[in-house]
C-alpha cells in the first residue's frame, strides 16, 4: 500500500446524504442560486466540496454537473478531497526562490511526510505551494492559517509546525 493509499484509508469518511441535504437545505439551494456562493457556503460547512454535495447542487440548481466541476476546478480556492485543520503555504516566487524558499519547502515535506498538495493522515496539515504570497520583502514565506511568517528558516517551520501539534494536543487534553 503506497502512502496516499494508507492516507486515505485512514480519512474519515464524508458527510452522509442526509447531512448534505440539510446543509443545503439551511443555505436555500434552488435553481435561483449563485453558484460560486452555494459552493463557498458548502465548503465552509464541510471543509471541502464531496462529490454527493456536487450531485446535489446539481439537480437543485439545475446546472450540468460537468459545469459545477468546471466551475471548481477553475477556481483555486475550491477542494474535492478533505483537507487538514490547518493549511501551510509556501511561496515559490522568484524572491522567496532566490533567498531560499526551496530549503524551506522541503522543510515542511520532511517535517510533515507529505508532498506540495496532499494532507496528513491524521487530517492535521495540508500542504501547497503557491506563486506568490505577496511579500516578497519579506522572502522566503510561508502562511500558516492566514497568518504570515517572513524570513523563514527550515527552523522556524518545525517550530510553527511543533507549536501546532503541542496546542491541539493541550487543547484535547482540556476536553
Amino acid at each position: 500500500m503506497t502512502q496516499v493509499e494508507s492516507q486515505a484509508a485512514t480519512r474519515p469518511a464524508g458527510p452522509s446524504d442526509g447531512e448534505i441535504e440539510a446543509a443545503l437545505d439551511e443555505i436555500g439551494v434552488d435553481h435561483r442560486s449563485n453558484l460560486i456562493g452555494i459552493l463557498q457556503q458548502v465548503q465552509r460547512r464541510f471543509g471541502y466540496l464531496p462529490a454527493p454535495a456536487l450531485e446535489q447542487i446539481s439537480r437543485r440548481t439545475h446546472v450540468a454537473l460537468s459545469r459545477i466541476y468546471g466551475v471548481v476546478s477553475f477556481y483555486a480556492q475550491f477542494y474535492t478531497e478533505p483537507r487538514g485543520r490547518h493549511t501551510i503555504r509556501c511561496c515559490r516566487g522568484t524572491a522567496c526562490h532566490v533567498r531560499g524558499g526551496k530549503k524551506v519547502v522541503q522543510a515542511v515535506q520532511d517535517t510533515l511526510g507529505i508532498e506540495d498538495g496532499q494532507t496528513t493522515a491524521d487530517m492535521m496539515f495540508s500542504f501547497e505551494t503557491v506563486a506568490c504570497l505577496g511579500a516578497c520583502a519579506l522572502s522566503p514565506v510561508f502562511v500558516v492559517d492566514d497568518v504570515y511568517y517572513g524570513k523563514a528558516t527550515p527552523r522556524r517551520i518545525q517550530e510553527v509546525i511543533e507549536r501546532i501539534v503541542e496546542d491541539e494536543s493541550a487543547g484535547r487534553e482540556e476536553q
